[in-house]
């Protein structure tokens, strides 16, 4: 299956693909095969992260694939208990170590965390900077960051994140912080596209699914790219996953946006915990 998934310019001269393959909650005796099984279709784009357990696996499907390293862009984040400045270098050298690259494309801090670590994320934001100048992290940026958090960074670091990775989907459209971003030239990456399956019986969806002949998630992740998102489902059954890759040989138009785009439900729609209180560290 030919990869016809665009690339989209970031705010530091490299370029990522707009759709990738997400590996949150896969096992990871069961990542190495999803991840070759996705790059198998076409996928090049792996989004990963400290806190899945997970990175190992990426690295071995990368090995195993044939492909050159520069054919696949690689995310990983930082786990939410290494934060301070030190630990935070120390837990980078065992990302780059559990995938076995000397270079990440995308290194992301997973959670701002204003509740912990006095609320200081902007040193930690800083030794990522240390780590796009000496090359081993080629692009950074932030997740889950709301937009005072990014208004913090802004006024007192030095590198505007690349990307910034939020819960985006029909019923959370995140539009204030999707707003900041296309503001500030920071691309927003929308995690929880489908909303963990809760759209997937929504009547509008199955209703426009049925006028363009297209499934609810190929209809909701178009959504998603025609608003300029990156977008990264996960699935390990085959047969999804390559029904989540061919979303570029169709259009919604823009009446058809707008019935999706008003579906949001504001915070009622959020999936996931809010950025402003989330204080999770793994034991």
């Amino acid at each position: 299956m030919a990869n016809t998934v665009p690339d989209i310019a970031l705010n530091d001269g490299n370029t990522i693909p707009q759709l990738g393959f997400g590996v949150y909650q896969i096992a990871p005796e069961d990542t190495a095969e999803a991840v070759g099984r996705a790059l198998e279709i076409g996928y090049r784009h792996i989004d990963t992260a400290e806190m899945y357990g997970n990175e190992a696996e990426v690295g071995q499907a990368v090995r195993a694939s044939g492909l050159d390293r520069d054919e696949v862009f690689v995310t990983s984040k930082l786990n939410n208990g290494f934060h301070r400045p030190d630990d935070a270098r120390r837990a980078f050298d065992s990302t780059l170590a559990a995938l076995k690259m000397d270079h990440i494309d995308l290194f992301l801090i997973h959670w701002p965390l204003p509740t912990l670590y006095d609320g200081d994320f902007v040193s930690t934001w800083k030794v990522l900077e240390e780590f796009r100048r000496d090359g081993r992290a080629r692009s950074i940026g932030v997740s889950n960051f709301q937009v005072p958090h990014l208004e913090r960074l802004a006024a007192e670091a030095d590198v505007v994140p690349a990307v910034n990775q939020i819960e985006v989907h029909p019923y959370l459209g995140n539009e204030e912080v999707r707003a900041y971003g296309h503001a500030h030239n920071i691309l927003t990456e929308a995690w929880s596209p489908i909303a963990q399956g809760a759209v997937l019986d929504d009547p509008t969806l199955v209703d426009v699914a049925e006028e363009v002949g297209r499934t609810v998630p190929q209809v909701v992740l178009r959504w998603h790219v025609q608003r300029g998102d990156i977008v990264f489902p996960k699935s390990i059954n085959p047969k999804r996953m390559a029904e989540n890759f061919q979303i570029f040989d169709f259009e919604l138009d823009d009446a058809t946006m707008e019935r999706i785009t008003g579906l949001d439900r504001g915070e009622a729609g959020r999936q996931g915990p809010n950025p402003d209180t989330f204080d999770y560290v793994p034991a």
